[in-house]
Formats: C-alpha cells, sequence, structure tokens
C-alpha cells in the first residue's frame, strides 16, 4: 500500500514539514514522486519512519539515526526487539519511582508512614532516572553497557551514610576548583586535591579505577554541553575546562 504525504503524516502523527525535511536531509526518501509532484511512501518508508520516530522518542538525533539505519547490516526486526527491552526497562524503572512518590503523597497527607529508608531509596531512584535520561546512551556507547549497569547497581546499593560522604566530597571538588580557577595554578596542593576528591568520588560508583576512562570522562566533560553546563552552573563560573587540565595532568 502507499501512502501520499499529507495521509502519511496523518497516520504517524507528524507535519508534512516534518516528512519534507527528512527527505531533504536525505534521512526518509519517498518511494517516488508521482506526476503531480507528491512524494509518495510505500511499506518499507513506513516502517523506517516508525523505527525513525521510535529513536526520536529516546532523544537521539537525527545524525546518529541516520548512521544507524543507513548501516547496511541494520535488522529492523533486530531493531524492533531492542526497542522492546528498552521500553520494558524504562517501564519498570517508572513504575518503582511511581511507587515511591505514591508512597511519599500518602506519608505527607498522614495516611502511612514511611521509613528513611524508603524515602532514600525513592531519592536514589529518582537522581538514577533523571542521570539515565540526560547521559545514558552516551556513557554507554563510551564505556559499554556492563560497565554502566553494574555502576548503576553500585549506586542503588549505597549506603545513607556513603551517599552522603560522596556529596561531601563533590563539595570539596567545587570548593577547590573555584580556588584553582581563581590562582590559575594547576601544580597547586589545592589542584592535586580536586584530582583525588574527584577520583574518590567516581569511587562510590566504579568498581574499579582506570586513569584511561578518567582522562575520557574528563574529556567528555568539556565536549558534551550538558556535562559542562553541570558544572559550570553549579560552580557559578566556567570551571570544566580547569577540570579536565587537572584530571589529564595528574591521572597521567
Amino acid at each position: 500500500m502507499e501512502y501520499a504525504i499529507k495521509k502519511l503524516a496523518e497516520m504517524a502523527g507528524v507535519s508534512t514539514r516534518t516528512l519534507r525535511y527528512y527527505d531533504e536531509i536525505g534521512l526518509l526518501k519517498p518511494c517516488r514522486v508521482n506526476s503531480s509532484g507528491y512524494r509518495i511512501y510505500g511499506e518499507k518508508e513506513v516502517d523506517i519512519l516508525q523505527q525513525i520516530l521510535l529513536y526520536r522518542s529516546m532523544d537521539i538525533s537525527l545524525d546518529e539515526i541516520q548512521n544507524i539505519i543507513s548501516n547496511p547490516n541494520f535488522d529492523i526486526c533486530k531493531s524492533l526487539i531492542e526497542h522492546r527491552k528498552g521500553l520494558i526497562s524504562r517501564r519498570n524503572q517508572l513504575d518503582q519511582l511511581i511507587l515511591t512518590v505514591e508512597k511519599t503523597i500518602e506519608y505527607k497527607k498522614g495516611e502511612r508512614s514511611m521509613s528513611n529508608k524508603e524515602k532514600f531509596q525513592g531519592f536514589k531512584k529518582e537522581r538514577l532516572e533523571e542521570n539515565e535520561a540526560k547521559y545514558g546512551k552516551e556513557i554507554r556507547d563510551k564505556y559499554g553497557k556492563e560497565t554502566i549497569e553494574a555502576s548503576n547497581k553500585k549506586f542503588m546499593n549505597m549506603s545513607e551514610e556513603d551517599f552522603n560522604e560522596m556529596n561531601k566530597i563533590e563539595e570539596e571538588i567545587f570548593k577547590g576548583l573555584l580556588e584553582v580557577v581563581e590562582n590559575g595554578d594547576l601544580d597547586s596542593k589545592t589542584a592535586r586535591d580536586v584530582y583525588e576528591n574527584h577520583k574518590r568520588w567516581l569511587g562510590f560508583t566504579w568498581n574499579s579505577y582506570s586513569k584511561e576512562a578518567h582522562i575520557g570522562l574528563a574529556e567528555m566533560y568539556v565536549a558534551d554541553e550538558r556535562f559542562a553546563k553541570y558544572y559550570n552552573d553549579k560552580a557559578g563560573i566556567e570551571v570544566v575546562n580547569t577540570l579536565r587540565d587537572i584530571i589529564v595532568k595528574y591521572a597521567k
């Protein structure tokens, strides 16, 4: 079966402008253009559009999607199976988070008791969900799925005491960073302390330390504007390049 661009747009819940743009950038070409100049799409294009929209729902960029579906080894069926796994995982995580929120609402209304452990577990899950949404794909691409899953498991098993200590160390990192940015001295004891504290901070979620991985993470902080924004916003000034330089210097 074939569809004109307007019909496909309505069926997929996107605008005709979006489909024209996908055509312009070579992401989704129509199977043909009829004598009236209208783009016509077949079943193959419908399947590809479904994949594009699924990837977009996971916040994957159009450039990345184009690289995926243009791969000669791209398998739609295999991709759908992977999508299903990912969606089930997200659903399970959301179900758990919703349950924690519901418990908290009941606790705030005085309808039930809630232990500090339950509150803390819910908070950790919320933090993990936020990090997954922002950085999940990038860090898995860089370090591998198994490494990140192990890190997430270690984070979820962290005691409240260790979690508070982790946050305290992060505060020390920012305090030292501000001092190094002000004096510009990467050879200072403060700069060395920033590195050591950052290494300790990673130890709360990393199963083993690697200076190569540490340097790679520091480079990601600079290269990815989301990581850079986190550090710069929290410090109130631009510090991410200084942090990267410190880590590279002392890790080597």
